[in-house]
């Protein structure tokens, strides 16, 4: 199930807003699940938790390829050593790279 600050996040921006959750939307969890205590994003209402469920799909996708981000990043290692691997040899690099993304791939 996707984060409640996901789905606000998805929501705002196709509606061309960037949401500020230190500022404008205040998320609260009192131990019977997340919810929006507070709103204040200019020209965008607060979302209806059906608008909100039709972000799952999308919000689900979004939080594995995050996860998917943050594991390719730790593999591929410095960008330092990885420049260096390429001027060493550059098909061993591209190998390298495909594999890792072979193995981790984004929805």
């Amino acid at each position: 199930m996707a984060k409640l600050t996901t789905k606000i996040r998805l929501y705002c921006e196709a509606n061309n807003k960037i949401v500020d959750f230190q500022n404008n939307v205040n998320v609260q969890d009192d131990g019977a699940g997340a919810y929006i205590k507070s709103w204040s994003v200019d020209g965008l209402t607060k979302p209806t938790e059906s608008q909100l469920a039709s972000y799952e799909t999308a919000g689900n996708t979004e939080e594995k390829n995050n996860t998917v981000r943050v594991t390719r990043k730790a593999a591929y290692g410095d960008i330092g050593e990885q420049l260096d691997e390429i001027y060493k040899d550059i098909d061993s690099w591209k190998a390298r790279i495909k594999s890792i993304k072979d193995n981790n791939p984004k929805s």
